[in-house]
């Protein structure tokens, strides 16, 4: 089979290798899914500048974020239930990103738990929390985060609430299910002959390893879905970062800003940097896609803090469009999620090298030698 070439050819591989259900939990968004195409097509029509006669023989790609050496401006977003899309599959990304020389978040909703990746890795991982109603168990959390070595959080807060996402209801992944909707899920499992040896039979066991202490009957993906809606604390405010920053001495990321406002805050809070994105598209359908929302953050935040960005990248050119109008980096979700679905460690690898070479493509191109210096005199503007 020909090697998947861009993030759309690994897609495609995930849709093939993966039970119905799960590439639709990748795939899919909130509501019509307006913000999961506007996330991509409002990137799309960004247009970079191509200069020429400038000499682009050598480029610098690497960057550093909170003391740490990247490769480039990319980091490998938080993904829930990697661990069910290849065999212990937070490892084999973390891994992956790695050999890259770029950061891996490990989600809190993770199959895998912090101390197994951390022991299939040589270097500590970055960890995203998501706050739960018993604090006793989140300050556990983060105690094991740093007994793990981890020295940067994220700390996601859009999700006060889940997103009506209507792909996983149909699918069967969450919602009550039937006894036909529990046997149409076996045979479609079944059909994915690879899927079921290596992650189903071979990949377990298949429990949220972070959690497992705190969910101790759930069973299966529609129990977690409640478990969900009853432990996640929709109370969580600008107090709960206070507790979070008195129980976290490394630097905090809050993830989930779309809106200046909050930009502000967080800076006034102390926050060492932002995440601005809309979940993928995940939780509130309609709003702005995050790259029509950082230039107005930029304005506000300016260098008070680090801002990255994430939602809708596809590209080695998508980072680059995003470090133009402002951000120091480009988190991934659903491309390395797809990667891994379709090639497990190594199509993790060979992605993160494509978007590698078309970074560098594109600013041989527009002529930006170093990505630290990319700036709006890359894209073509309104005349």
């Amino acid at each position: 089979m020909t090697q998947p070439a861009s993030v759309s050819d690994w897609r495609e591989r995930a849709k093939k290798r993966l039970p119905h259900m799960m590439f639709e939990y990748i795939d899919g968004g909130a509501y019509a899914e307006t913000t999961l195409r506007r996330n991509v097509e409002a990137i799309e029509r960004i247009a970079l500048r191509q200069r020429i006669l400038t000499d682009v023989s050598k480029l610098q790609l690497s960057t550093e974020l909170f003391g740490q050496k990247l490769a480039m401006p990319l980091l490998l977003a938080p993904v829930g239930m990697a661990g069910l899309y290849a065999r212990r599959g937070e490892v084999q990304a973390a891994r992956a990103a790695q050999a890259a020389g770029l950061p891996f978040c490990l989600s809190t909703v993770s199959i895998c738990s912090i101390e197994e990746v951390r022991a299939g890795t040589t270097e500590p991982i970055w960890f995203q929390l998501y706050m739960i109603k018993d604090r006793g168990y989140m300050e556990a959390l983060l105690q094991r985060a740093k007994a793990a070595g981890t020295k940067v959080l994220i700390f996601t807060v859009d999700l006060p609430v889940a997103g009506a996402r209507y792909r996983d209801v149909r699918s069967g992944l969450s919602g009550v299910l039937s006894p036909l909707d529990k046997l149409k899920r076996g045979i479609n499992g079944a059909m994915h002959p690879h899927w079921m040896w290596n992650v189903f039979l071979n990949g377990r066991p298949q429990s949220f390893g972070n959690l497992v202490d705190a969910m101790p009957n759930a069973k299966g993906t529609n129990d977690f879905a409640m478990w969900i809606g009853k432990n996640f604390d929709s109370s969580v405010s600008w107090e709960d970062f206070a507790w979070v920053r008195e129980r976290w001495d490394g630097p905090i990321i809050i993830k989930g800003i779309l809106d200046a406002e909050d930009a502000k805050r967080a800076a006034e809070v102390g926050a060492d940097g932002i995440v601005v994105s809309n979940h993928g598209g995940r939780q509130l359908d309609g709003v702005p896609a995050a790259i029509e929302a950082l230039p107005p953050i930029m304005r506000v935040v300016g260098d008070r803090m680090t801002v990255l960005m994430d939602g809708g990248v596809r590209s080695g050119l998508d980072v680059l469009k995003a470090l133009a109008l402002g951000a120091k980096g480009v988190l991934i979700g659903r491309a390395w999620a797809y990667a891994l679905g379709g090639g497990g460690e190594a199509g993790v690898r060979a992605m993160l090298l494509t978007m590698q070479r078309e970074l560098e493509v594109a600013m041989a191109l527009t002529g930006c030698t170093d990505v630290r210096t990319a700036g709006e005199h890359l894209l073509v503007r309104d005349r």
